[in-house]
């Protein structure tokens, strides 16, 4: 008899060991009986099958745990057990033209995904002195963003707006203009009645055809919706690691975070800043860092922040902004005049725009935003007729070249422009005569 084979025997003699469910309260179960640690997966039945339920904290000799299904027909006594093994996902270049939920499951109709292996979700950001520089521009195919706001391979940069603004559209812009190899695109808590609109009119087959969507909608467990995020980056480290030049688009990191507010309050933590726990500005870093260079390849990272109220001191934009290497501010005051992308290019700031621009580019793109600056200082001005010509350089200028500027930073959505071109109009513009 080999070792591997005594083995077996041993695992299949084990007595297998069950618990039953004491408490249910909202979204929590707790469990006693069973001994497992944080994060294991405890299997519950109810009237529509076994549903996989996550050790979220453990109090005494009581496991609670949250769900990643519907808990109907499940009462208090119920027997439950330990999960076979760690949930995992599949990786490998058939995920591309493909459409998953948040844990990694196909939903597009199109069968089985032939994986060349499954990995769990868990991964490690890359040693902090083994990240490569970040040296190289990532083409987004959008004007405003490609010379006043560059992106750079391996940079993770958040798009902040209020609700109804453009962030979408915007996404599927830089999913279809970016020279990316592979784009990896994550809806968190999206409404239903938008992922597939969004997939086949914003995205289109050509997006999709180098393109993972992994979607979790609003209505899943608030498990679900944080998981898909992890999967979502999991995804993206396999093609990293394969050598590819990775896009991570996210939306939105502020239902990532309210995702882990429920699963917090749900575990007993404390409702800290506006009702967020600590373990959700603790979270956000771990999922943020894991973007970036690598020897190997790169993951760039966009994600959006919905923020409350138009408000940029937000809780969730403000920890965002803190750990992201530069930001995008969209304008709800640009969108209701019909100025699309609705970028605010003075509020926005690439921090490594030094390091991916020459310096000829930089001064060009410093102009067009000196320019813009004097004209906002001087708009009220202008606009009642009190401002007189010949007092300020800048703003004579910027007045008679206004129109052009608002037509470089305008772009239709489906209107893509390559980075390189980009930069001509932009040096054209500037070097137009006052």
């Amino acid at each position: 008899m080999t070792l591997a084979t005594l083995e077996e025997l041993r695992s299949a003699a084990k007595p297998a060991v069950y618990g039953r469910v004491g408490r249910i309260v909202g979204l929590e179960i707790e469990v006693h009986g069973i001994n497992a640690p944080i994060g294991a997966s405890i299997q519950i039945p109810s009237t529509q099958g076994m549903v996989d339920a996550e050790v979220v904290a453990v109090r005494n000799d009581t496991l609670v745990c949250l769900p990643y299904g519907e808990l109907r027909g499940v009462e208090v006594g119920t027997l439950c057990g330990r999960g076979a093994r760690e949930p995992s996902i599949p990786v490998g270049p058939r995920l591309l033209g493909r459409v998953l939920d948040g844990l990694g499951n196909p939903i597009d109709g199109l069968g089985p995904i032939e994986a060349v292996e499954r990995v769990t979700v868990d991964g490690q950001a890359p040693h902090p002195l083994h990240r490569p520089t970040i040296r190289q521009q990532l083409d987004l195919g959008v004007r405003a963003v490609d010379t006043l706001i560059p992106v750079g391979r391996g940079q993770r940069v958040g798009i902040f707006s209020g609700s109804g603004v453009g962030k979408s559209s915007l996404l599927s812009m830089f999913a279809r203009g970016t020279n990316a190899t592979v784009t990896v695109l994550a809806l968190i808590g999206e409404r239903g009645r938008e992922v597939r609109e969004f997939i086949e009119n914003d995205l289109g087959p050509e997006g999709l055809e180098r393109s993972v969507v992994v979607v979790s909608t609003s209505d899943e467990p608030a498990l679900v919706r944080l998981r898909a995020a992890f999967t979502a980056t999991r995804i993206a480290e396999w093609f990293r690691d394969q050598g590819h030049d990775v896009l991570l688009l996210m939306d939105s990191l502020t239902r990532f975070a309210m995702a882990q507010r429920e699963v917090g309050l749900a575990a007993g933590e404390p409702p800290a800043t506006r009702g967020y726990p600590p373990s959700v500005f603790g979270m956000l870093p771990k999922l943020l860092e894991r973007a970036g260079t690598d020897t190997r390849g790169s993951i760039t990272g966009l994600y959006t922040v919905l923020i409350e109220g138009d408000d940029l001191m937000d809780p969730i934009g403000d920890a965002a902004r803190s750990i992201l290497d530069g930001h995008m501010v969209l304008s709800r005051s640009l969108a209701t005049a019909g100025h699309f992308p609705s970028i605010d290019v003075l509020e926005s700031i690439s921090r490594v725009a030094p390091a991916i621009t020459e310096s000829n580019q930089r001064a060009a793109a410093s102009t067009v935003r000196r320019l813009l600056a004097a004209y906002r200082d001087a708009r009220d001005l202008i606009e009642i007729g009190a401002y007189v010509p010949g007092t300020n350089p800048d703003v004579d200028r910027a007045i008679s070249l206004k129109e052009s500027m608002d037509g470089f930073l305008r772009q239709d959505l489906h209107e893509l422009t390559p980075a390189s071109d980009a930069w001509s109009q932009l040096a054209a513009l500037v070097e137009w005569p006052a």
